[in-house]
This record gives C-alpha cells, sequence and structure tokens, in this order.
C-alpha cells in the first residue's frame, strides 16, 4: 500500500498539515497526542498489574 510512496509526497503532506491547522497549532496538537500516549500506556501497565496482584494474593491464602 505504501509502496508508491517517496519522500516528495511526505513533504507535501506536511505542507497540507501546515496549511490546514497552522504552524503554531501543530507543536501544541502533537505535544497533546503524546501526552494521550503516555496517559493510555500508563493506563495499560496500571491494569495489567491489577490483574496480576489478585492472582498472587490468592495463592498466599490457599497456602
Amino acid at each position: 500500500m505504501l509502496r508508491g510512496l517517496e519522500g516528495w509526497h511526505f513533504i507535501v503532506l506536511a505542507l497540507v498539515f501546515v496549511l490546514l491547522f497552522g504552524a503554531k497549532k501543530l507543536p501544541d496538537s502533537a505535544r497533546s497526542v503524546a501526552k494521550s500516549l503516555k496517559i493510555f500506556k500508563t493506563e495499560m501497565k496500571d491494569g495489567d498489574s491489577k490483574k496480576k496482584l489478585p492472582e498472587s494474593d490468592d495463592n498466599s491464602k490457599s497456602e
């Protein structure tokens, strides 16, 4: 699907984004996306640790 894309395609795409959103809004948008991803990763790690904790508690109670 992306085999036909070359370097100049990405340059044109970047220029379109700058024209649509403005140069001042792009860094703010990128920063908010990065914060959202960081929060998502943190929540995923917390969810995994919450799943693991009850299993270890149950094993210690049965012994």
